[in-house]
């Protein structure tokens, strides 16, 4: 798309063009895959039946048993990862790992794996803000019990903004949006002359939920520990890029929640 606008287009609209074509297409994949899981769930098994051929046993290697987008949803560019399993110059082994052996791993079916390198994928466990410990006039604060404003800041806790990205997009679009909003603030500061930034949260005010959304074992072993969101903004953290363009970018600064000290 991107070298046929080129051709009559100058560089900076194919871009913007190009950008938001990826963006709102992410959007509607993982739309539809919430809405209509077992459409999308067909349609992806469907592709990779077409890239392995009749004879591959996609329900026993490429058939989880979660949905589309319970867990992040995996790309593999141009096909190429099943291009080097149809050509035979690699391997999908779906099976129970019983032990590591001298030589690779053991499986529970009773083959056994030789390996130079073994790589444990599986033992992520998350840390907030990478374990900082939060403090606000000497008080700590638990990150558990905190509510997330605008997907940035936290109710309460004054001068504090995150970068937390999206998990069914590309990171760097709400890492743009929040760095860009964290410098209104910054400017709203100097301006005003205040000292003090902070969302007010009264206790009870917001129906909580949990602040990731995904069924991944490494985010359900460590969702307890990070903080929550509401069921409504600006307590709400969307996953959507064009909802949060409108919320951070366009809409006024000042809200009935964000103080200026």
């Amino acid at each position: 798309m991107a070298k046929q606008l080129s051709r009559f287009l100058p560089g900076s609209w194919v871009y913007r063009i190009t950008r938001w074509k990826q963006v709102l297409l992410h959007i509607y994949i993982y739309t539809l895959s919430r809405r209509r899981p077992q459409l999308v769930r067909k349609f992806l098994l469907d592709r990779v039946r077409e890239a392995l051929g009749d004879d591959y046993d996609v329900k026993k290697h490429f058939t989880p048993s979660y949905n589309p987008w319970d867990q992040r949803l995996c790309a593999v560019p141009e096909g190429d990862m099943f291009i080097a399993i149809r050509e035979q110059r690699a391997e999908v082994v779906t099976d129970q790992i019983e032990r590591f052996t001298e030589d690779g791993i053991r499986l529970a079916s009773g083959r056994e794996l030789q390996a130079d390198i073994i790589v444990l994928a599986t033992g992520l466990n998350l840390k907030f803000m990478g374990g900082a410990q939060l403090t606000v006039d000497g008080e700590m604060i638990d990150p558990s019990r905190l509510y997330v404003y605008r997907g940035m800041m936290f109710g309460n806790v004054p001068n504090l903004a995150q970068v937390f990205g999206y998990t069914n997009a590309s990171w760097t679009l709400k890492s743009d949006l929040t760095g860009d909003f964290v410098c209104r603030v910054l400017n709203e500061l100097r301006r005003t002359g205040a000292r003090m930034a902070v969302p007010q949260l009264k206790e009870g005010a917001v129906e909580e939920q949990p602040m990731l959304n995904l069924n991944s074992g490494y985010v359900l072993r460590s969702v307890g520990q990070f903080p929550k969101q509401g069921v409504s903004l600006p307590w709400r953290l969307y996953q959507n890029y064009i909802l949060d363009f409108v919320q951070l970018r366009l809409r006024p600064l000042r809200d009935k929640v964000l103080e200026f000290k």
